[in-house]
């Protein structure tokens, strides 16, 4: 069973390990910038949520949600101006496993189901991702979960492939 915990500066140094780790880098950035930005979070200096995701007891890699509104008027538009394009009220998650063995096996997938479920029960009834379109793995297991392309963002959107819960089915 997937279960989730908030992140806290206890997590940080774990965090900056799996960050290193190539199947990271990969896709995200700088370990620094990137746990600069989970430092803001837990302080409160941003209102994305990250977290730990667990299997059986075991943390198995990282998760967050972010609100599209409260992204809409950042710096962040100007790097990522589609997010003017989303509805206000949509939130955004994001999630990385820890281990690159757990990769192509079903976890992301399964990790994703469990999040949008968590997130529905808190009300949240317009959920995105943005992976990078080359992760063909991520969006994969993406698809299998039930999101689908926005269609009217395709080719709109740089690096990023926006992409929306479509079938609830399972997942609520």
């Amino acid at each position: 069973m997937v279960s989730f915990r908030p992140v806290t500066r206890e997590d940080l140094p774990i965090l900056a390990d799996w960050m290193a780790r190539p199947h990271w880098r990969e896709w995200w950035g700088e370990p620094e910038t990137e746990l600069g930005y989970i430092r803001d979070m837990i302080e409160g200096r941003d209102t994305t949520c990250p977290f730990i995701f667990r299997l059986e007891g075991v943390d198995k890699g990282y998760c967050q949600v972010w609100y599209v509104g409260d992204q809409q008027e950042t710096e962040f538009v100007e790097d990522y101006p589609w997010l003017k394009w989303l509805p206000q009220d949509a939130a955004g998650v994001d999630l990385a496993l820890a281990e690159e063995r757990d990769l192509s096996r079903g976890l992301g997938t399964e990790v994703l189901r469990a999040f949008v479920r968590k997130l529905r029960r808190e009300g949240h009834e317009r959920i995105v991702i943005d992976p990078d379109p080359a992760n063909l793995r991520a969006v994969k297991a993406y698809r299998k979960a039930g999101f689908r392309e926005i269609g009217n963002l395709l080719g709109r959107t740089g690096d990023n492939l926006l992409m929306e819960l479509v079938n609830t089915k399972g997942v609520s």
